[in-house]
């Protein structure tokens, strides 16, 4: 039996030493630490150094066309702005105050990125951008799509779009072909981006009250990630893929 336990591993190769000596089921907590948890203490030091404008640069990024989710960007800052604080210049704020200043970085790099984006499709217009868009990671199809979402929802579609995923990014594009009134683009885009920042702050905070999660505890970590991944989901199948599809099939 030992002889061909050794064979058995020496044919399958190093999966099943993995298996063998961690076990599968510690496998994804393994991955956990090993991968995630080092970008989230190089990502947490960052932010100790630089405090807020780096979550303005981020939230800029992700609402332009780069494709980085504020669901990783603002939970983690929420976590540190609650327990250790976060800086700007020589101000240090913790707790409540921390809060309200990373939901203001929050919401004024989300204007600011979606700003791009209005003004690009403005200046630019569309047969411009359905010809040269895919350089700029705009191809026809999310132009498309964009378009097919405001003639649903109209500009109350600016408000909904900051609050979900694969939305937001791609509801200036319309807004600005059409020419929308810039400051009431604006309105929609401040307010939808603050209640959204508010909500991953809220998560951002009750997941570091959860001391197993911060400990790496692999069915918590699935928990949160499996729950967030399912409201997530849900929001863009719902507010976003059926109504794409239900337009797509009308014209």
């Amino acid at each position: 039996m030992a002889v061909r336990r050794r064979c058995f591993c020496s044919v399958k190769g190093r999966g099943n030493y993995f298996s063998l000596r961690f076990g599968w089921r510690n496998y994804p907590a393994l991955m956990f630490k090993n991968i995630f948890a080092p970008l989230l203490a190089w990502y947490l030091a960052t932010l100790k150094t630089a405090g807020y404008p780096v979550i303005v640069l981020l939230m800029t990024m992700e609402s332009s066309v780069l494709p980085i989710p504020a669901e990783a960007i603002m939970p983690p800052a929420a976590y540190l702005a609650w327990f250790e604080g976060l800086r700007i210049f020589n101000f240090h704020f913790v707790g409540w105050p921390g809060e309200v200043g990373l939901v203001l970085a929050g919401t004024i790099g989300s204007w600011l990125g979606a700003t791009i984006i209005y003004w690009l499709a403005r200046l630019a217009g569309r047969p411009l951008l359905i010809r040269y868009g895919r350089y700029i990671l705009m191809p026809p199809e999310k132009i498309e799509k964009s378009e097919r979402w405001m003639s649903h929802y109209g500009p109350m579609g600016v408000f909904v779009a900051r609050l979900l995923p694969g939305a937001r990014q791609l509801v200036g594009i319309p807004a600005g072909v059409a020419r929308m009134d810039y400051l009431k683009y604006s309105i929609y885009t401040l307010l939808g981006a603050a209640t959204w920042c508010s909500v991953l702050c809220y998560v951002g905070v009750k997941a570091g009250q959860d001391e197993q999660l911060m400990h790496g505890e692999i069915r918590h970590v699935a928990l949160w990630l499996g729950g967030a991944a399912l409201v997530l989901g849900a929001l863009y199948y719902f507010f976003v893929h059926r109504q794409m599809t239900a337009q797509a099939d009308k014209s």
